[in-house]
């Protein structure tokens, strides 16, 4: 048997037991849309609101005609927590927190993508460009088991 019929008969096997093994294996993804017309009206919308623990992508899209966001991931100790904010800088103070990790610097349209492993939980996902979380840019996601 040629090389190249191995060859191929070994990917078609990799993709059947990838295919066969559905979903499971795949990222859940959690769309995320930042849009803001004024400071006074900021918006994150998520959709879904709630996914199993697992892989998680979030696919993050900047619909703001003008300005630029950022999305920032972080697991809450409890639903109600506050977070920190710096009423000064007029925006959360990231350093007394632990972050999952952000989608940095998404210009106006563009979009960006983070994927996390989360476990049961309430999870804040919000931008903190300095008045963005205070106009309303941020939203709860909620992970169940």
């Amino acid at each position: 048997m040629s090389t190249h019929l191995t060859t191929s008969r070994s990917v078609l096997l990799a993709l059947a037991l990838t295919l066969a093994a559905g979903p499971s294996l795949a990222a859940t993804t959690v769309n995320v849309t930042e849009d803001g017309k004024t400071e006074d009206a900021m918006t994150l919308t998520l959709e879904p609101a709630s996914v199993k623990a697992g892989e998680v992508t979030f696919m993050v899209k900047n619909a703001d005609p003008t300005d630029e966001h950022e999305m920032v991931l972080m697991r809450l100790k409890s639903a109600d927590q506050k977070l920190p904010f710096n009423a000064k800088k007029n925006r959360v103070d990231e350093s007394q927190l632990k972050t999952l990790g952000e989608v940095e610097d998404i210009k106006p349209g563009a979009s960006g993508m983070l994927t996390a492993t989360l476990k049961p939980g309430t999870y804040m996902l919000f931008c903190n460009i300095k008045g963005h979380y205070k106009a309303g840019m941020h939203n709860t996601l909620t992970v169940t088991k």
